[in-house]
């Protein structure tokens, strides 16, 4: 977030139709990935586990053709990778069980509400009031989150947990996000996706074997579609798309992600939507627009 007295070139964006339809392919991956793990006959943790753990040789493989730094890391990058690792961990290791939990389309929303989290870090950190826009995102995000807490209330107490479980993980992501920020100045975003990784990896299975699942899997192909659609496509065309636009594209594309996870879970779970559903989750979308417009470039 830019301080409001801060002197600051507008950036400038340049996109093709590739850049556009790789924004596009990562959000409609990255809302299959609630779909994979459902799928798993691993536990939840487990499948995350999986999921950083699969992709490790093509990510260090990628890093090194894009000739990034994929080794001699400082101590302190090498802690702020560490740290955010086993945030990422958490994070995937909360998102998973809340997945079991609730609807998809919950899942999907809060567990991308770390741009908001990171809205709130940013204005701690700044000492300032927010803006007219980020009033109006904290009272969306606020309205929208009673609304479809109270929706999931209404079916019953678990599918509650599965969304406190699930906007859990986004605070988790927000605190993946925050420890990069200087690591990302000497990281290339491949070396920096491999590494992070890299360190959630242990972190996951020791989760995964605290919780007593099973961590082997019988069927390979839901671990494998979670790994290559979520870690290696999904933030794969991320990285490469990013950087094309300004955040409010990259928020309204974000958009695609509830709006998959909402058909994945009538489609293949019968998880019918009401009008409140539908409310509920158009201010929380709205805010997360609103918060990714402000970021920073």
């Amino acid at each position: 977030m830019t301080p409001p007295d801060a002197a600051t070139a507008t950036p400038r964006y340049s996109w093709t139709w590739r850049h556009a339809f790789a924004l596009l392919a990562a959000n409609v991956a990255l809302a299959c990935g609630p779909w994979w793990v459902r799928l798993a006959d691993s536990g939840p943790a487990s499948a995350g586990f999986w999921r950083v753990f699969l992709p490790l040789p093509a990510l260090f493989l990628l890093a090194r053709a894009n000739r990034q730094p994929i080794a001699g890391l400082g101590r302190k990058t090498l802690i702020a990778v560490c740290a955010a690792g086993a945030f990422f961990a958490v994070d995937l290791a909360s998102w998973h069980l809340g997945i079991g939990l609730t609807r998809l389309g919950n899942a999907t929303l809060f567990g991308n509400s770390g741009s908001i989290v990171v809205m709130i870090w940013a204005l701690i950190a700044l000492r300032r009031r927010p803006r007219r826009g980020e009033w109006l995102a904290l009272l969306l995000a606020l309205t929208g989150a009673a609304i479809l807490f109270g929706r999931s209330l209404e079916l019953s107490a678990t599918t509650l947990i599965g969304d406190l479980l699930c906007l859990f993980a986004g605070l988790c992501y927000a605190f993946y996000i925050i420890p990069l920020q200087k690591a990302r100045e000497t990281l290339g975003n491949w070396s920096l996706l491999a590494w992070s990784s890299l360190a959630s990896a242990p972190v996951l299975l020791a989760i995964a074997m605290l919780l007593g699942e099973p961590v082997w899997p019988h069927n390979w192909i839901p671990v494998l579609g979670l790994a290559l659609t979520s870690q290696l496509f999904g933030q794969g065309l991320l990285v490469y798309a990013l950087k094309h636009f300004p955040p409010l594209v990259i928020g309204l594309a974000l958009l695609c992600q509830p709006a998959v996870g909402v058909l994945a879970g009538w489609l293949a779970f019968g998880e019918a939507l009401t009008m409140w559903d539908g409310l509920g989750m158009a201010l929380v979308a709205g805010a997360l627009v609103i918060a990714r417009a402000g970021e920073r470039p």
